[in-house]
């Protein structure tokens, strides 16, 4: 069923620890992993064009949005998520580096 949520079991992954969930908001959550997700200046050339990478950056993101209740700005980011994850899209040129 595609609108069904999806459990952790589920989607391979453990059962969320109810305990540290109570203990921070969700809000908290997301930020704390969009700071985790982010690529560092100093990792973009590296990254810049990691589907996995970029793609988690943006899905975190369009999170900590909904979260704000804020669609409209989730909504772009979603679309980065799934461009980067089906190979819609594709990283830009380094602005420093000029077109090769």
């Amino acid at each position: 069923m595609l609108n069904a949520p999806v459990q952790p079991e589920s989607a391979g992954v453990a059962a969320p620890n109810t305990q540290l969930l109570q203990q921070y908001p969700a809000l908290e959550l997301a930020q704390a992993l969009v700071e985790k997700l982010a690529i560092a200046e100093t990792d973009w050339h590296r990254l810049k064009s990691n589907r996995s990478a970029r793609a988690k950056e943006q899905a975190i993101a369009a999170l900590v949005f909904l979260l704000k209740e804020q669609p409209e700005e989730a909504l772009p980011r979603l679309q980065q998520a799934v461009g980067w994850l089906d190979r819609s899209i594709t990283a830009p040129p380094c602005p420093t580096h000029g077109n090769k």
